[in-house]
């Protein structure tokens, strides 16, 4: 039952919200890329914001990654507080020396004398037939590389408070939202992430998972879209009589290590649910941060449900096929069951 005082957004307004606060309360705060001003957005992360604000504090550039992600890395240095939008993650190809080289480690190679404050903020995800250049996640990509901190939302409220503890921290942070998830309804909308988002400034702390669903019998630990399939596939599984355990990372850098190992020595058994690559990845961390540390409370070997290692179908039926989902998170126990 919804109350009265509930005010729900989606995560693209919420993000909206966050970057507008921020701005109000610190001039030094920007945000730049393509089609950020007058369009707002291709997801809508912007709308709005050079109404307010000008072109000059929400700038649209010319399609050049490198260079605006570069200029955005010397800005952060000089002072200033950039927020630089990605369009698709999976152009950072083009722009990785200006991220890795720079945005990075310039931190570390200062000794620490200069800061870096700066958001990379970019899309992940496929599910709308957008082919193998517009639908990766890559989480584990940039969550291998030290010298950023890594977020990824999977509901309006933590969308808003990651945004402002991004904008907020003196290091680089890599904010990365999932396109099925900003309540565009031409990408589809999932009625999950559309939560009461409180209209005043607030932060969610980077590193530090929440339990999106408490449960007895298993721990299923996801991120993004695959909060929302996980939480399906427990509604699932309660059917027969078991109870799931959601985890949702929110943040892979720093990653909560502690409360994926608690839920785990609770459940003795684990499933890691992830739209990025199967191989290399973030299920492969999480399934070695539980298992390098106490193997005796495992019941059954841990179960992966992540994408295959092939590249992202055009063609809607493949790419449905490939992507993870309830369905496989369920069969995924049944095997858990078995072993």
């Amino acid at each position: 039952m919804t109350q009265s005082n509930e005010r729900k957004l989606t995560i693209a307004r919420s993000m909206a919200e966050a970057l507008a606060q921020e701005m109000r309360r610190d001039e030094k705060v920007f945000v730049m890329g393509e089609d950020l001003a007058a369009l707002g957005g291709v997801y809508g992360n912007t709308r709005g914001l050079a109404d307010e604000f000008g072109t000059d504090r929400i700038r649209d550039t010319p399609i050049s990654e490198t260079a605006f992600i570069g200029a955005a890395v010397g800005a952060a240095m000089d002072g200033m507080r950039p927020v630089v939008e990605l369009m698709f993650v999976d152009f950072f190809g083009v722009c990785f020396d200006a991220i890795y080289n720079l945005m990075a480690k310039n931190i570390y190679f200062s000794g620490g004398s200069v800061k870096v404050p700066m958001v990379l903020m970019t899309s992940t995800g496929g599910g709308y037939s957008d082919a193998g250049q517009h639908s990766q996640c890559v989480y584990g990509t940039f969550a291998h590389l030290p010298g950023m901190k890594v977020v990824a939302p999977s509901n309006a409220y933590d969308a808003k408070g990651l945004m402002t503890a991004a904008i907020r921290d003196d290091s680089p942070v890599v904010y990365m939202y999932h396109k099925g998830l900003q309540g565009m309804g031409w990408l589809g909308t999932e009625e999950g992430a559309i939560v009461h988002t409180p209209e005043e400034d607030y932060t969610v702390p980077i590193g530090k998972a929440a339990i999106a669903r408490k449960g007895t019998d298993v721990t299923i630990v996801s991120l993004g879209i695959g909060v929302h399939h996980a939480l399906r596939a427990a509604e699932t599984l309660a059917e027969g009589g078991v109870e799931a355990e959601v985890v949702d990372l929110r943040s892979l850098v720093p990653l909560d290590r502690d409360t994926i190992r608690e839920s785990v020595a609770k459940t003795g058994r684990l499933i890691v649910v992830d739209e990025d690559y199967s191989s290399y990845g973030v299920a492969a961390e999480v399934i070695a941060t539980v298992v390098e540390n106490e193997i005796t409370n495992l019941k059954a070997p841990p179960k992966r449900v992540a994408y295959p290692d092939v590249p992202i179908p055009f063609a809607r039926v493949m790419e449905q096929f490939c992507l993870p989902n309830a369905q496989k998170i369920v069969a995924a126990y049944k095997e858990l069951q078995t072993a």
